[in-house]
């Protein structure tokens, strides 16, 4: 576990006060260029870590994350990137860390629990890659999983207009309103005596499901007037 806090780590001074820098640039662009309106900012928690987990209809959801929080998030990305050691650094600094590609979901899994045993939050998509329509379908178990075995909470975020945004496929980032709707907490269940049966994942991911449901058609709607 040494290894991977080590690599996960990044705490230095001059890396977070180059995130808030680059997180202080994308906020402005998506305030004037997307018109973007966030309610629901009390919901996140102001210390320890926590998994934030946004509907993802669009490549600009990941940028626009980080204008829920001023604090750092730490978000995953292929190891290739890490091999170009100026790349990396850079990465690393606006809280990406490491995980490898085409290996067990275990490995990943792992390197996001040490992340919130550093009592950082992590950004992490429940619906997998990019989605399109309305609705929202049965989520991986990936974020309800870390919660219960990290004992942190799931914030969950509908996110209203970036599909027009940038729509799949495209290459043009469109001028559109959003809005982003955090939603409250999530608690994973208390464990008896260490035990946790694997029904309960399944029914926190169905639980974090509902509030993204709820939350994403309050989104668009708003982002639609």
């Amino acid at each position: 576990m040494t290894q991977v806090n080590t690599s996960l780590a990044g705490h230095g001074l001059v890396s977070r006060i180059f995130y808030s820098v680059i997180r202080w640039i994308i906020v402005l662009i998506c305030t004037v260029y997307f018109r973007l309106r966030i309610d629901g900012k009390k919901n996140i928690p102001k210390t320890g870590a926590f998994i934030l987990s946004p509907i993802h209809r669009s490549n600009v959801d990941t940028p626009i994350a980080c204008a829920t929080t001023t604090r750092r998030l730490r978000y995953m990305g292929k190891d290739s990137l890490w091999k170009i050691r100026p790349l990396g650094m850079i990465l690393s600094a606006l809280g990406g860390f490491p995980v490898t590609r085409g290996t067990a979901d275990l490995e990943a899994l792992k390197r996001c629990l040490a992340v919130l045993a550093l009592g950082e939050p992590i950004v992490l998509f429940p619906e997998g890659t990019r989605q399109s329509g309305d609705t929202v379908k049965p989520l991986f178990d990936g974020a309800a999983y870390l919660a219960i075995k990290a004992g942190v909470p799931i914030i969950p975020v509908g996110i209203g207009g970036t599909q027009a945004v940038m729509p799949k496929g495209s290459k043009f980032v469109y001028p559109k309103k959003c809005w982003m709707i955090i939603g409250k907490p999530i608690y994973p269940p208390q464990s008896t005596l260490g035990h946790m049966p694997r029904s309960a994942t399944k029914e926190l991911s169905e639980q974090l499901r509902q509030s993204l449901q709820s939350l994403f058609d309050e989104a668009q709607r708003r982002a639609s007037n």
